[in-house]
């Protein structure tokens, strides 16, 4: 890409000044303690995980509650939460989920080689926690989706640097946390890397394995949770689900065809993805692009699919915007984001389950415009971002011989 003064990359890449940096803390800081302050005991999806951990050391089954949707392996990692007052987690986990959405940007940025110290870094930042809704829902939520949002560009930038085993390794442990990151696995299929496809599995089935045996029902998981995240056949999580599957039943759509729909757009982005991954061209979008497309499919067609799952795959896009023909390059990006600007008012969308709309339309033209990367290659996707006071200096004739 070029870093040139005339051009919007170079001063994207340019180092941020202090006052900047001043902003985007207060920013962070703000939200994290808005979260603390409204939301008991770490949020609302926090709790279901600390309730299952508690039931867990109670002696009971947690997959009792069908709200919990995560693997056994997810059990054993709450604990230490329910051991801690609910006094320290109101705070504790707000700035957590703050600080790992924060290192799953700064994992966007190096994949993309963009200087951690620059304007994008800041800025996109900034935006992301001004500007879209879902980064403050996350915040207050406490969700264990923040664990997806930082594996999935962690696990990119391992592979943009060889060490596809790694990746497997990062994938693997996010799925024994919660298994959102699953259609990851296609990444190494496409490419070929066993070994971290062997890891990507091995890790969260013998995680999960060795927790069942600790649990009074070890095939909770199957029995129930499966069902639930297959069918989706819950009235009050429906109203909060983004997938045209449980959005097009609201509009008027046959459920069948409507899950039918879903399924023929989600099978459409994973062959997408597939031929983004086969156009070979060098630079880090091909393995943002692939990735992004994989998870963005998989959200049309799975049960649960909230507004706040987009957070594993934009910051990847965005984090892409130094370089001519990336996702964010596109109008359509922007286009699909302004539903998620907070503080807009929305005619007969204002309530919160019928926000739902919205969120799937940004996730719908999201999966579009990244699909459409498969046909639609970058003018200089390749060339590296380099901060423009360490550019290289143009070649220089050799001297005349004596």
């Amino acid at each position: 890409m070029r870093t040139g003064k005339s051009d919007m990359s170079g001063w994207l890449v340019r180092p941020a000044g202090g006052h900047l940096w001043a902003v985007l803390g207060v920013v962070l800081a703000a939200c994290a303690g808005h979260a603390a302050r409204v939301a008991p005991g770490g949020g609302m999806d926090n709790a279901i995980v600390v309730r299952a951990a508690r039931t867990w050391l109670d002696g009971g089954s947690p997959y009792d509650d069908p709200h919990f949707l995560y693997l056994p392996s997810a059990v054993l990692a709450a604990v230490p939460q329910a051991l801690l007052p609910a006094g320290v987690l109101r705070v504790l986990v707000p700035c957590a989920v703050t600080a790992l959405l924060a290192l799953a940007w700064a994992c966007a940025l190096r994949l993309h080689r963009v200087p951690l110290g620059s304007r994008l870094a800041v800025l996109g930042l900034t935006g992301l926690t001004l500007g879209f809704a879902p980064f403050g829902h996350l915040v207050r939520l406490g969700n264990w989706t923040v664990t997806a949002a930082v594996a999935l560009p962690l696990c990119l930038l391992l592979a943009s640097r060889g060490r596809w085993t790694a990746a497997g390794a990062v994938i693997g442990a996010a799925v024994a946390l919660k298994p959102l990151l699953a259609p990851v696995v296609l990444l190494f299929v496409f490419a070929g890397r066993w070994r971290a496809l062997a890891a990507a599995v091995l890790v969260p089935a013998l995680a999960s394995g060795a927790a069942a045996l600790a649990m009074p029902d070890p095939a909770g998981f199957f029995t129930r949770t499966l069902p639930f995240l297959l069918h989706g056949d819950d009235g009050f999580v429906r109203l909060y689900e983004a997938s045209p599957a449980a959005v097009l039943p609201r509009l008027g759509v046959p459920q069948p065809l409507a899950q039918g729909l879903a399924a023929a757009g989600a099978c459409a982005g994973v062959l997408c993805a597939y031929r983004r991954w086969r156009r070979a061209d060098p630079g880090p979008l091909r393995l943002a692009e692939t990735g992004a497309g994989l998870m963005l499919a998989a959200f049309l067609v799975s049960r649960p699919s909230y507004d706040h799952y987009l957070l594993v795959a934009l910051p990847l896009l965005l984090a892409g915007l130094p370089y001519a023909g990336s996702v964010a390059r596109g109008v359509w990006f922007w286009i699909a984001l302004v539903p998620q600007v907070p503080g807009t008012g929305w005619p007969w969308l204002e309530s919160e389950r019928r926000r739902a709309f919205r969120d799937a339309f940004t996730l719908c033209v999201l999966a579009v415009t990244v699909a459409r990367q498969a046909r639609s290659g970058a003018a200089d996707s390749g060339g590296a971002v380099v901060p423009p006071e360490r550019a290289p200096e143009p070649e220089r004739a050799p001297a005349a011989p004596f």
